[in-house]
């Protein structure tokens, strides 16, 4: 893993997430924010299920993406944000639990591209089912603040 660029990652990931709309519509939170590594987690309600009842593949895709996305932002110095330029997902599971958990980890940080993989597990019962597996590119934007 790279050295801590800015002590203040935390603190910045965080503030980034409050801005995500998306995020709120889905009543998403953040609990878990590391150097390289952050989780979102999501509840099952009614709102976001599919024809099944199960959590519909885009809010998985949605998780994935941004848990893996904040990954990488851990990791660039403040000066700079982040931009999915790339995903690929296997959906393995229905997303079938009462709430998921999406996992982003940086793979391989660099300072242009940094790849990162997020796993979404169902929690049901007290059980972890994996339910999607994604990779992702992230396109390190320098210079380039958020709005």
């Amino acid at each position: 893993m790279t050295p801590i660029s800015d002590p203040h990652f935390a603190e910045r990931v965080r503030a980034s997430f409050d801005k995500q709309n998306a995020m709120h519509l889905v009543k998403a939170s953040l609990p878990v924010v590391e150097h390289g590594l952050t989780e979102i987690h999501v509840p099952h309600w009614s709102g976001i299920e599919q024809q099944h009842g199960f959590v519909h593949g885009g809010v998985v895709g949605m998780i994935a993406d941004s848990a893996a996305g904040y990954a990488a932002m851990s990791m660039v110095p403040p000066s700079a944000s982040v931009l999915t330029v790339e995903y690929k997902m296997n959906l393995l599971a229905p997303a079938d639990g009462e709430k998921l958990v999406a996992r982003g980890q940086v793979v391989r940080p660099g300072r242009t591209l940094i790849v990162t993989k997020a796993e979404v597990f169902a929690l049901k019962d007290g059980k972890e089912t994996l339910c999607a597996l994604m990779q992702q590119t992230i396109m390190v934007m320098h210079g380039k603040a958020e709005k």
